[in-house]
């Protein structure tokens, strides 16, 4: 996936199309439940497709490399657990139910939604129910300092709300519901088979 995204992104950097990309390929709410504007429809992807193609388009370089840091963080002992072919399909699971709840909190939104951030928080969520005592080395003022994954994770969990339910996300133009959309389905998705995934050593 990170190898995916940064492909994306080299793709999007390398052209001179401007935002017409991001309509084409971003999730936009009114496309998927009111139709494609004609202006946007030569070339885009299906609205369902968006669903997925958003999840590999990002704004900028800080974009792309803190989706990527969390996704290099916690992907890869999530794929260990789930196996490569079934953690791609519950990566792209997770990005479409993070659009799709982003999509029925605004259907009418014509800004479009991209990045990585709604699966990557469903592989929060699975990390999280995988792994919780997992130390997890974070910055702190600039000192690093390690935590078990539960509260890295239920704090970075606790300002996704706070940030949506103060408005503050949305000032910064942030798809708060698709990241608490994207780490509930993803908790939720593995939850029924934690023990069979991990050993019992970390339910202690």
């Amino acid at each position: 996936m990170i190898v995916a995204c940064i492909a994306v992104w080299l793709w999007q950097i390398g052209g001179d199309r401007g935002d017409l990309d991001v309509y084409r390929y971003g999730f936009v709410p009114y496309f998927l439940f009111e139709g494609v504007p004609l202006r946007f429809e030569i070339g885009a992807a299906p609205p369902l497709a968006t669903l997925v193609t958003h999840a590999f388009l990002h704004n900028d370089f800080w974009h792309i490399a803190g989706n990527m840091l969390f996704l290099w963080i916690f992907g890869n002992n999530v794929e260990d657990a789930l196996g490569h072919v079934p953690y791609l399909a519950f990566y792209l699971f997770c990005a479409a139910v993070a659009a799709l709840g982003e999509g029925f909190a605004d259907p009418l939104s014509k800004a479009p939604m991209i990045g990585a951030s709604g699966a990557v928080s469903g592989v929060l969520g699975a990390y999280l129910v995988l792994y919780p005592r997992q130390p997890v080395t974070v910055l702190l003022q600039f000192f690093p300092i390690s935590l078990p994954a539960f509260i890295v994770i239920g704090l970075w969990f606790v300002m996704q709300l706070f940030d949506g339910l103060s408005g503050q996300a949305g000032a910064e133009h942030v798809a708060w519901v698709a990241h608490v959309g994207g780490f509930l389905v993803g908790l939720a998705i593995v939850w029924p088979f934690r023990r069979r995934l991990v050993p019992r050593r970390w339910f202690i």
